[in-house]
This record gives structure tokens, C-alpha cells and sequence, in this order.
């Protein structure tokens, strides 16, 4: 007598994770993760760009979000002013400490021996293009991403001069597709600048118009990076807080809620697509008696 009996596996989609640029608002990527951590959805690959770059490298080194936030939150301007060091040339911090202060956390790590794949994203500044590094020392490429112009001095590496990689990407999400991801998350840290309510001041002075230049541009490159996400995660910052300034490094704990606070809105119509691009195979087994 003959007897067929089947199962079916779950295959889940690769997830891949753009972390966008955005100074300070970054500390908002410590909040998306551990929301991803807390209910299991895995993260299989992770691309940055500026600070989406710095919480990357460190998550994809350590796996250890809760270490990440002990480290964000521990700061103080005495430590701050310790990795400043001033430079005379293109820009006015060297960034020598700050690829010091990486590699006492993560070490002289390389990109091969990573826990998670990770690309950051730099820009090179004589010919604009989009560099994903991939290969070498992860504390030096992310060095080069959050090189901000005329704060941080640019890195040559490869016959390049490297700056801020949200110059030209700043939500990565073509580098973390590319790199195979069959679903990505975007965090983009600028899509509430305008909806801020402070934006309908009719009499703006020269400082203000500068600055909304400059956040215009940022606010419509994130958008149109983010087009092809499969999800997108919107920090509601500039609403909360104002407009977030540096000094926001030291005193991170509400932007890191609110990088939980968006990652849980989302988190249902996440779960349904895991479901809905898993691919389901049915195998039979034959017992014959």
C-alpha cells in the first residue's frame, strides 16, 4: 500500500536595509533596528550613507544594537571635543580621531569578515559620482561617507577625493537592491523638514533661505531615492523637535524613540510582504507499506 504525504517550506525574502544620511536624525536607525530585532525580522544586507554609514558599520560588525545605543547615549561634549582634531586643508576637522574612535569599537575590521554585508556610500567630489565601497578597512570607507564638506576633510582613497556619500545617495536603496535584497526598508531622515510648522514664516532672513535651499535639495534627492522601497520609514523629527542640530549627539534618546515609533507603523504592512514575496514549494514524500 502506497501513502503520499507533502510539507511546504517558507522561503523568505533577502531583506536589505538603506540607512539614509542626515547628521544627528541618524540616531533614529538605532531605533528602526532594534524594532526589526524585537520582532525577528532579520537583516540580511545593509547599505549607508553618512551616519546611515556609521550605524551600519557598527550593526554590521557587532550585531549588538543594545551596545550601539549605550554608546550613543553615553556621550558627552568631553568626549566630543576629544575627536576634534583641527585641519588648515579643505576642511576643518582631519577625522583622524573619529576613524580612531570606529576602530576602538569595531577594530580594524574588514568588509569580507563583517557579520552582515554592508556598502557605504561616499560621493567623489570631482566628478559627482556615487561610490559604493565594498572592499578594505570598514572604518576607513565609513570615515570617507560622513565626510561632511568643509567640516571634515575629504579622504583620498583609490585616486579619489571621497565626501559625504548623502551628497549624491542619500538613501541607498539601488545599492542595497543590487546587492540582492528581494525586499528593502528605507529609513529616510528627511522626509518631514517641510511639513514643519515654523516652514510658513513669510519674512525669512538670509540664514533661512540658505538653509531651506540646502534641506530642499536634501528633501527631494531622499524622495527619489527612496521610489523603488518596498518600505519606507519616516522619523517624525523636524515635527517633535524643531529643527535637529548637532548638538542632538548628546542627547539622542527621543530620536532613537522616534526611529521606533515610525518602524512600528510600519511593522504590519511589513510582515504582510515577508509573507507575500516568500516563495512557498510543496515536497512530497512517499511511505510505502
Amino acid at each position: 500500500m502506497g501513502q503520499k504525504n507533502s510539507t511546504t517550506d517558507f522561503k523568505r525574502p533577502k531583506i536589505g536595509l538603506a540607512l539614509g544620511s542626515g547628521g544627528a536624525k541618524g540616531l533614529a536607525h538605532i531605533g528602526v533596528i532594534k524594532v526589526l530585532e524585537k520582532n525577528n525580522i532579520p537583516i540580511d544586507f545593509i547599505a549607508g550613507s553618512s551616519i546611515g554609514a556609521l550605524i551600519g558599520g557598527f550593526y554590521s560588525a557587532t550585531k549588538d544594537i543594545r551596545r550601539i545605543e549605550e554608546i550613543a547615549l553615553g556621550a558627552n561634549w568631553r568626549q566630543v571635543l576629544s575627536l576634534i582634531d583641527p585641519s588648515l586643508r579643505r576642511g576643518l576637522i582631519k577625522g583622524e580621531k573619529i576613524k580612531k574612535f570606529i576602530e576602538a569599537h569595531i577594530g580594524k575590521v574588514k568588509f569580507q569578515d563583517l557579520k552582515i554585508p554592508l556598502s557605504v556610500i561616499a560621493t567623489d567630489l570631482k566628478t559627482g559620482e556615487i561610490i559604493p565601497i565594498s572592499q578594505g578597512e570598514v572604518a576607513s570607507a565609513v570615515r570617507a561617507s560622513i565626510s561632511f564638506p568643509l567640516i571634515f576633510k575629504p579622504v583620498e582613497r583609490e585616486g579619489r577625493l571621497l565626501a559625504d556619500g548623502g551628497l549624491s545617495l542619500p538613501v541607498p536603496v539601488e545599492i542595497v537592491r543590487k546587492m540582492e535584497a528581494g525586499l528593502v526598508i528605507a529609513v529616510n531622515l528627511d522626509a518631514d523638514y517641510f511639513t514643519n510648522r515654523g516652514n510658513n514664516k513669510t519674512n525669512l532672513g538670509f540664514y533661512e533661505i540658505a538653509s531651506n535651499s540646502i534641506n530642499l535639495l536634501c528633501y527631494h534627492l531622499a524622495r527619489w531615492n527612496t521610489k523603488d522601497a518596498d518600505i519606507t520609514v519616516e522619523p517624525k523629527l523636524s515635527i517633535k523637535m524643531g529643527i535637529v542640530h548637532w548638538d542632538k549627539f548628546l542627547d539622542g534618546r527621543d530620536i532613537i524613540l522616534a526611529g521606533e515609533s515610525a518602524m512600528k507603523k510600519k511593522l504590519h504592512q511589513l510582515q504582510k510582504l515577508i509573507y507575500y514575496k516568500s516563495r512557498f514549494t510543496r515536497k512530497q514524500s512517499r511511505f510505502d507499506e
